[in-house]
């Protein structure tokens, strides 16, 4: 004989817990990742399972409640629960216990039948939903992460935590580091950028900071694979994958730090990207991307202290310690408007001479001084150099 609703529901609950039994020794013959999960995750996944079939039974006794079906099933489970198991897990918990109680009500009739799967379909999509929602909290706990990350290295306000918190991004980069600084563009992908920047074995820290756009790059763990030659491929430059990543700023000047250690260090590299950025404009043919330390002479003109440093230790310095001959013969090339023949007239040499020695310049210091831009750097530093020189010497005394 049918039997009616309410005879149904108190058969059913008589039955829970054998439902429970059983389900959960399936859970155990069909699913490794239950068996080889710790006691206490086991635990609370049967706990989950068993709230689920009885979440059916209150379903079943009023299918209003639908709404309430995710807080019925996974508020019994632990929150570490959903770092555990997966989608594709759940899932299969899923399809397990429906397949259990589907067997088990087979000849009780088809209204029995039909409330299983229209139950089974809700607890579907209310699973996915709380898998959604995580996945969201997730993520914008890592932007929002991300973002201080990258704030603490453009301030240089870097403290013990900062290690952690760039562990708990999960970033992929090794070795030396370098900032890029541009602006930021109308629709900003950053899934684009990252997609980009691990195509080209590197890794990526994105921060914006309203019209600018700034990128912390490292490069990522590199597999040595030998080449047509028979050598090992070479990892791009951070100049390269500058150029690569290019497309995904905004209209404007990009200006790349130089490289630094670790990230920890990036901090200085950001100082210089910054400062780079922000006289990049008075440089007319300014390439995109420009490294910072082309722009040196605009930076100590705008009152940056990192870029008089530095033109001081690697030009100025570096010349004076070699040679003052060669000092002597770059500042009257320089004087002379780059001319060969009046330099050569004012120090009573032969051009050829002048040449040698101009060579001999940029063997030491790797900028070379007949060119137009390398020229106004090595001015410059030649210039500050002299600023400090007396004041060295008095500290000296």
């Amino acid at each position: 004989m049918p039997r009616t609703k309410e005879e149904t529901l108190a058969w059913l609950r008589r039955i829970s817990g054998e439902l429970a039994t059983v389900t959960l020794k399936r859970l155990e013959d069909t699913l490794p990742w239950y068996v080889e999960m710790p006691p206490g995750r086991r635990s609370a996944v049967g706990l989950v399972a068993q709230a689920g079939i009885s979440s059916f039974i209150s379903w079943y006794e009023d299918p209003q409640s639908t709404p309430w079906i995710a807080a019925d099933v996974f508020g019994a489970a632990p929150r570490e629960l959903l770092r555990s198991v997966s989608l594709q897990q759940t899932l299969q918990l899923i399809r397990v216990v429906v397949e259990v109680v589907e067997e088990r009500v087979a000849d009780k009739g088809e209204h029995l039948r039909e409330g299983i799967l229209l139950y089974s379909r809700e607890i579907a999509f209310a699973s996915a939903d709380v898998y959604a929602r995580a996945a969201e909290a997730r993520g914008l706990w890592d932007a929002r992460l991300e973002a201080l990350v990258v704030d603490s290295i453009l301030s240089g306000e870097a403290d013990d935590e900062l290690p952690s918190r760039i562990a708990a991004l999960g970033w992929h980069g090794h070795g030396e580091v370098a900032v890029l600084v541009g602006t930021t563009p109308p629709q900003l992908d950053v899934d684009q950028l990252r997609r980009t920047a691990r195509h080209l074995s590197a890794d990526v820290l994105i921060g914006v900071q309203g019209s600018r756009l700034v990128l912390v790059i490292g490069r990522a763990e590199v597999r040595e694979t030998d080449d047509e030659n028979g050598g090992s491929t070479q990892p791009l430059s951070f100049m390269e994958i500058a150029r690569q990543l290019e497309t995904g700023f905004g209209a404007g000047h990009l200006v790349l730090g130089h490289p630094v250690p670790t990230l920890v260090e990036a901090s200085r590299s950001a100082r210089a990207a910054l400062a780079g950025f922000a006289v990049a404009r008075s440089w007319r043919h300014a390439p995109r991307p420009v490294q910072a330390d082309e722009l040196l002479p605009e930076r100590a003109l705008a009152g940056d202290p990192l870029a008089r440093t530095t033109l001081i230790e690697k030009v100025y310095r570096p010349l004076h310690a070699h040679s003052a001959e060669l000092v002597n013969t770059l500042w009257c090339y320089l004087d002379n408007g780059r001319s060969l023949e009046a330099t050569a007239r004012e120090l009573f040499v032969h051009p050829n001479t002048v040449r040698y020695r101009l060579k001999r310049v940029s063997d030491v210091i790797g900028w070379d001084a007949t060119g137009a831009r390398e020229s106004l750097i090595l001015q410059s530093a030649l210039i500050l150099g002299s600023i400090a020189e007396p004041e060295q010497t008095k500290r000296r005394r």
